[in-house]
């Protein structure tokens, strides 16, 4: 028998405290779209700038689930001055007639409903899109205002609602040519933080749908200036116009893209690849057009698939001799640009944000259309097949290399238990989470570090000249290098298969160079160095800039520090404001109209810092180490795609589309270092 409970307060006033009633009056039920309006951020993600785009995702879902069923070809999306923003199709058109369960219009059930839509059963979408299919009826509550209209067999209908619920009926409106949707909503500023819509950030969201839907129009108008903006998407290439866009500024090692579009067990398989002469890996995953960053079943079938049949290629083809030559995931997918999109029934996906595709037959499906179209892309493709296995083969003798390479780093650093390198003057504290390590440029600006941090917490790393650029160079030559070697060392995350984030040795990896063209480019080394090898030190928060002050400017006694131009010349305003307020006083005082000798003796003196040694070891504390006066700019990645691209046009060993992105660049060009 379980024991009685003695001495339980009944009401709360026991133990002092209050009593709060808890019956069945106190249970809220939320109706209609009211839970939406309460917690936004369950159906949208947030209420931020990636909340208010997603409206529009899932206004735009409805009519791409429309193309992917064959039903529609022109999809239009409009951006209005006023923040409304409306989407157009030459779908089916909403049902308008009365719905059996709610005894409304379709429609309006549609829009006011939850969970309401052609999705969740029959055969209206075998493959869809949109956010658990709760999509235009969450828009709905989150707008001030939207209003419908659809033309279904030559009659056109219209409804209007205000925060998600009716102003009007399902009203006929007139006579109509095709059948479609049109849906014009505004936002709602009581919902949203700041309602500003990013033209770029719609552009490659439609753009990266029009590839993955081939043969659909997608036209995008915004009517923000003067000249209104268009643009159009049409892609009759489908996935391999895709691998073309994302491989426009690199050179591929064989002439014909690999595609195969393929249905098994009602999973349909749509992949292109091609492989590059760099050392990156591109995988791009998709389920029903929804983008799986983390990839998922689908990711892991294509690069099974993969390995297998390169490896029976090659070694039937006396490429590989012993079994254990065979080639890794890795090997194969250096240089590797890929595409892999499924469409399915049911996805299974992990988390809200559906980053990761969790259904298990996805995984059986890509691996049995891959191995098949592969092999038979082999044979038929001999010249093909021979230049990617001999670049697998390469990248295997490289990561060989590369393993032989860095065990004598990480033995070197064992050997000294893991000291730092001599170069390095270590923080007295072991507590990672208090600890910072400044990686400073040249001699001199480490000199005044050293001698101005705090040594309790703060590491100096000093790097003598520019390192490495990583991205023209395999991990096995970069460990060659002494600077990158001391810095490895010194992170204690080690690199390669070996990498681990737990071990890093500081809270704060801060780089700190001059505010010079030299500066610049060292920085920029560094981060293509963290980008490509310790990206988990900035996607966990770890990596930082440190911004050094560009202007000090004295009056009199007074020493100011300015960060940029526009800072300096408000401080510069500000001292001659205070300095003839000051005047006026005195004039005022002793009635005279002249200036004082004190005055004229006072001057302004601004001094140009061009470098981190400028400054002696108090200043560079006082204005760039100080947690309790610096400005650090936290690096972090908010478009993974973006950032790749922009390293291999900066850092790589192609010139043409650095030329061109300078070129494209160089108005935009201030202070440049002559």
């Amino acid at each position: 028998m379980p024991k009685k409970l003695k001495n339980l307060p009944s009401n709360g006033e026991e133990n002092n405290q209050p009593s709060v009633s808890y019956a069945a009056k106190d249970i809220y039920v939320l109706e209609g779209l009211e839970p939406v309006r309460k917690r936004p951020g369950m159906y949208i993600g947030s209420t931020s700038v990636d909340g208010l785009h997603h409206l529009i995702w899932e206004v735009f879902d409805n009519s791409l689930d429309e193309a992917m069923a064959g039903f529609a070809k022109n999809i239009k999306i409009e951006l209005f001055k006023n923040n409304k923003i409306a989407v157009t199709d030459d779908g089916r058109g909403i049902p308008v007639d009365i719905h059996p369960q709610t005894k409304k219009s379709a429609l309006e059930t549609v829009m006011t409903t939850l969970h309401a839509g052609g999705k969740f059963g029959g055969d209206s979408y075998k493959i869809s899109g949109g956010l658990h299919g709760v999509g235009v009826s969450v828009v709905n509550a989150l707008s001030k205002l939207i209003r419908v209209e659809v033309c279904k067999n030559g009659t056109a209908y219209a409804q209007e609602y205000e925060r998600g619920k009716p102003k009007t009926s399902v009203k006929k409106i007139g006579k109509c040519v095709k059948n479609g949707t049109k849906v014009i909503f505004e936002p709602d500023p009581e919902i949203f933080q700041k309602i500003e819509f990013s033209r770029k950030t719609i552009i490659d969201h439609l753009r990266q749908q029009a590839f993955l839907t081939k043969g659909v129009r997608i036209d995008i108008a915004d009517y923000h200036e003067e000249i209104p903006f268009t643009y159009t998407f049409y892609f009759e290439g489908g996935l391999i116009s895709f691998v073309k866009y994302l491989n426009r500024n690199h050179k591929p090692i064989h002439k014909d893209i690999f595609y195969v579009d393929k249905t098994h067990d009602e999973i349909r398989v749509e992949t292109a690849f091609i492989y590059n002469d760099d050392n990156e890996i591109r995988e791009n995953s998709f389920a029903n057009n929804i983008h799986t960053p983390d990839g998922g079943m689908h990711i892991t079938g294509f690069r099974t698939a993969l390995t297998r049949i390169l490896n029976d290629y090659a070694r039937s083809n006396n490429y590989l001799k012993g079994s254990e030559d065979n080639l890794t995931g890795d090997d194969v997918r250096e240089g590797l640009t890929v595409i892999v999109s499924v469409g399915l029934r049911e996805p299974q996906f992990e988390g809200q944000t559906k980053a990761r595709l969790g259904t298990p037959s996805a995984r059986t499906a890509v691996e049995t259309v891959i191995s098949e179209a592969l092999k038979e892309f082999l044979e038929k493709h001999s010249v093909d097949a021979k230049a990617i296995v001999e670049k697998c083969l390469l990248a295997q003798k490289a990561r060989k290399a590369a393993k032989a390479a860095k065990d004598i780093v990480l033995r070197k650093g064992a050997l000294e238990g893991m000291t730092l390198p001599g170069k390095l003057a270590d923080c007295s504290s072991r507590n990672a989470e208090e600890s910072e390590m400044f990686i400073v440029e040249g001699d001199s600006a480490g000199g005044s570090a050293k001698q101005g941090r705090d040594r309790k917490f703060q590491a100096i790393l000093p790097l003598r000249g520019k390192i490495l650029n990583v991205e023209k160079a395999r991990l096995d030559k970069m460990l060659l290098n002494n600077e990158i070697k001391s810095l490895i060392i010194a992170l204690g995350t080690a690199i390669g298969d070996s990498f681990d984030i737990s071990k890093l040795r500081y809270n704060k990896v801060i780089i700190m160079t001059d505010a010079d063209t030299d500066g610049a480019h060292i920085r920029t080394l560094l981060l293509t160095l963290f980008y490509r090898y310790f990206r988990p030190v900035i996607e966990n928060n770890h990596l930082c800039i440190a911004q050094p002050p560009l202007y000090r400017i004295q009056s009199g006694k007074e020493v100011k520090y300015a960060y940029s131009d526009k800072q300096k010349e408000i401080i510069v305003a500000e001292i001659n404001k205070s300095r003839a307020a000051n005047r006026k006083a005195r004039q005022a005082e002793e009635n005279k109209e002249e200036e004082t000798a004190g005055d004229k003796r006072i001057t302004i003196n601004i001094q140009r810092y061009k470098g981190l040694g400028e400054m002696n070891p108090s200043q560079l504390w006082e204005t760039t180490m100080n947690p309790e006066f610096r400005t650090l700019k936290l690096v972090a990645i908010e478009d993974a795609q973006e950032a790749d691209r922009l390293f291999e046009i900066l850092m790589s060993d192609q010139v043409e589309p650095r030329k061109q992105f300078i070129q494209s660049k160089a108005t935009l060009v201030k202070n440049l270092d002559i």
